[in-house]
Formats: structure tokens, C-alpha cells, sequence
């Protein structure tokens, strides 16, 4: 018996060496040993041979290598005002009671019919269709069983997920985030030296790389020249609470957000000993002028990190990007606009907080083969003259989604929780009307 946990332990050495040689010392220091690249391209041969021993087997498939957000509506890009001209256009105005013609119905009729059966905004708070089944369970919803290869290949990959992978993970996640507790701590007991920022600003990128190690992260980044520098604020979408960790691989932020307790408390409070992260109250939350008189005291001071902000405020399925919130345009700092793309094949980043908790969402996310994405970061841009936050947030917006490749939707993020405002509804109404009856200005000038 002693001679079997002498084994054990033994084991255990050699599995704790392997971990720290192969996967934590070059995580430490930004180089990889090639373990990640081999374990990438055999998973990619593996997936490209299960997708033609589907198209092989079932002919009927071949309509999934179109793309993978195919919409069951087919929508006009035109306005209400092009759509309902092309309506009036066979058909004669009325002799008197304004510029209404009952063929207006139809187009109202039509557009409440496609938003019922696939709107715009609720089909960004789901997962992204795949163009071919990746060998999870999770997302077989449209496929059936083909041939007993692809049986048994699946059942291997379910084996070293689980089994090999996820262990090894989650003991990954646990030693970065370990470290970043107890490195953070002991960094913000020294003096506020250039040594501290240095020390700090490595400890940080060091543990989210580890962090990232423990997802399997393969992250390609573009145009380093245009990284976010001190003093500015970087904007990116967003798709997972994972985001943090992508952009921090490759460089250093500080963060913006909520105080909270437990477990998060104790990594918020550990990190804002040694670096100058914004955390806020409850309460001071909902002050805006307390929240814009914070971030503007920081972006003033060049020596301070460049800061980090999700202005879409939630979660979206890295399809599009929606509304961004114009708090953060409003202080007159650089911003810093950065793309973040995820692909879905590998594993599904997308947390829809509607459905999983945070828990398990990271189990979700460990027992995924990989986690697959580009991050471009784009020009500096500034505020024009004449150009009001809403705008500025606005064109930065459509600089992310155009980079990116996601579609560029004006709705609130916050619908995925809310009712749509009054105010939408109250634009649509007044754009018709003034056609119908014209505009305040039509108006009185045909009184004169």
C-alpha cells in the first residue's frame, strides 16, 4: 500500500513539473513552445474530416456550408419613406385628407410580421449558428447520427475534454488567479515608485496569461502599433466576461465597474492595491456626475493605465454590435477603439447570463475545445467639432462592427432585460406622420 501512493505522489511530481515547464513558465513570460499551434492544427484537421463525413453521408447538409446566420427574413435595406413611395407608386393619392393611402397598411403589416418571426435585437442574446457540427454535445441540436467513425471520434473528444483537458484547466484558472491575489497584494505594500507600476503592470499580464492557458486561448492580434497608451480609454464589443482576459494578454488596463463581494470582492480589492482600478459602489453607481468626475480625473493623468470599457454594457453573441452608451465619450479623453472577434467553431464565448451563471458558464467554457478569436486594435479617435457624444459613440461604433465583420444594430443592449422604450415607438410614429401630414415647418410655411 505505501509502495502504490509512493507511485501516486511520484505521479503527481512529474504531472506538477510537466505543468510548470510546459504551460506556466512560458505563460510568465509571453512565448509558447509550439504545444498549443500542434494541439490547433490536429483539431482543425479533425473538424474539417467530421464536417465532409457529413456532407459525404447526408447530401441534404450541403445548404450549411452558406453562412452561418442564414435569416429565415429576407429584409429591404431601404427606409420607410423609399418602401412606402414604391407602394404609392401604382396608386393614386387621395383627393383630399393629406398624403395617406391605405396601401401604407401593408408595409406596417409586413414589418410587424417579420419582427415576430425574427426580429433584430433577440436573436443577438442566443448563441451563434455553426456552419458544421464541432464534435460537442451542446450543439447537435440539428444533426443526427452519420456513420460509427464520427461515433467514436466524438466519443474520444468527450474523453480528452473532460478527462485530460478541463482538470488540467481548471488547476490553470486556479494558480493564475491565485497568483494575482497574492502578487497584487504584495506589490501594493511597496512605495509608489516606477518599480511598483512595472512590478504591478507584470504581475497582471502574467496571471491573465496563465488565466488564458487554463481556457486554451488562441488569440491572434493585429495592428499592435495602435495599442491603447496611458491616459486613454479603450472600447471594445462585447461577448463574454472573458474579454478581460483576451485584451489582457497583451497589455495592461484599468477596470471599471461595480465593488462586489465574495470571491470577486477579493480579487477586486487585491488588484486595486497595486494598480488604479475605478471600483464603485452600489449607490455611486447610479450618480453619472460622480461616475464621468472619476473616469476624467484618471484619463487626466498620463501615467495612469489606459482605461477599460464595454460601453455596450451586456453581453452580445459576437454577431453585431449594439448601442453604445455615451457615458464614457462624454469625458473628452483618446479613445482607443479595439474589434474583438471570437470564432464559434472551437467553442461558443458568448455568455448568455438569461440562462447560465457564472459558474457555469466557466465549465462551459473548460470543457469547449478551445477558445479561437482575433483582436484588432484600431486608430485613435477624437471627438470632431460639432459632434455630440451619441455621434462620437456612434461612429466609433461603426468603426468596431466594420473591422470586426459584425453588423451594426443602433438597438439598446438593454432589451435583452427590458421592455423597448416608449421613445422608439414614438420616432417611428412621428417619421410617418410627418409624411402623412408633413412637418411643423410644411405646415406653417403652406399657412403663409
Amino acid at each position: 500500500m505505501e509502495d502504490f501512493w509512493a507511485m501516486v505522489l511520484a505521479g503527481l511530481k512529474v504531472w506538477v513539473c510537466l505543468i510548470v515547464a510546459l504551460l506556466m513558465v512560458p505563460a510568465m513570460f509571453g512565448f509558447s513552445l509550439g504545444i498549443s499551434e500542434t494541439y490547433m492544427k490536429i483539431l482543425v484537421k479533425i473538424l474539417e474530416w467530421a464536417t465532409l463525413r457529413i456532407q459525404t453521408v447526408n447530401k441534404a447538409q450541403q445548404i450549411l456550408k452558406s453562412s452561418s446566420f442564414n435569416s429565415l427574413v429576407q429584409r429591404d435595406d431601404g427606409s420607410m419613406e423609399e418602401e412606402l413611395r414604391g407602394l404609392r407608386r401604382s396608386r393614386p393619392k387621395p383627393p383630399v385628407g393629406g398624403d395617406f393611402t391605405l396601401s401604407d397598411c401593408f408595409y406596417f403589416y409586413r414589418r410587424g410580421i417579420e419582427d415576430i418571426v425574427e426580429d433584430e435585437v433577440t436573436q443577438r442574446f442566443s448563441s451563434e449558428e455553426l456552419v458544421s457540427w464541432n464534435l460537442l454535445t451542446r450543439t447537435n441540436i440539428d444533426f443526427q447520427y452519420i456513420s460509427l467513425k464520427l461515433t467514436m471520434v466524438w466519443g474520444l473528444g468527450v474523453f480528452i475534454r473532460y478527462c485530460i483537458l478541463t482538470p488540467l484547466r481548471i488547476m490553470l484558472a486556479s494558480i493564475g488567479l491565485t497568483w494575482l491575489v497574492i502578487g497584487t497584494t504584495a506589490v501594493g505594500f511597496l512605495p509608489n515608485w516606477r518599480l511598483k507600476s512595472w512590478l504591478s503592470e507584470w504581475v497582471h499580464v502574467m496571471c491573465y496569461r496563465i488565466c488564458a492557458r487554463g481556457l486554451s486561448c488562441t488569440i491572434h492580434y493585429h495592428n499592435k502599433e495602435n495599442r491603447p497608451r496611458k491616459g486613454g480609454i479603450c472600447v471594445a464589443n462585447h461577448t463574454s466576461p472573458i474579454d478581460i482576459v483576451i485584451l489582457c494578454n497583451d497589455g495592461c488596463y484599468a477596470m471599471v465597474g461595480q465593488s462586489h463581494g465574495g470571491l470577486m470582492g477579493v480579487l477586486q480589492r487585491a488588484m486595486a492595491r497595486s494598480c488604479p482600478h475605478i471600483w464603485f459602489e452600489r449607490a455611486d453607481m447610479k450618480d453619472r456626475h460622480l461616475v464621468a468626475k472619476r473616469l476624467r480625473d484618471h484619463v487626466n493623468d498620463k501615467t495612469k493605465l489606459p482605461i477599460l470599457i464595454f460601453p455596450e454594457g451586456t453581453c452580445i453573441n459576437n454577431t453585431s454590435v449594439m448601442m453604445f452608451k455615451k457615458g464614457c465619450f462624454e469625458i473628452g479623453g483618446t479613445i482607443y477603439p479595439v474589434a474583438i472577434k471570437y470564432d464559434p467553431q472551437f467553442g461558443d464565448a458568448f455568455w448568455n447570463s438569461a440562462k447560465y451563471n457564472m459558474v457555469s458558464y466557466l465549465l462551459r467554457m473548460m470543457t469547449s475545445w478551445a477558445i479561437v478569436c482575433n483582436v484588432w486594435y484600431l486608430p485613435a479617435m477624437h471627438q470632431q467639432e460639432g459632434e455630440d457624444a451619441v455621434q462620437f459613440a456612434n461612429r466609433v461604433k461603426s468603426v468596431i462592427a466594420h473591422q470586426g465583420g459584425l453588423v451594426d444594430l443602433s438597438w439598446d443592449g438593454g432589451l435583452k432585460r427590458a421592455k423597448v422604450k416608449d421613445i422608439y415607438r414614438e420616432e417611428q410614429q412621428k417619421k410617418y406622420s410627418s409624411m402623412v401630414v408633413g412637418s411643423e415647418e410644411d405646415r406653417s410655411g403652406n399657412s403663409d
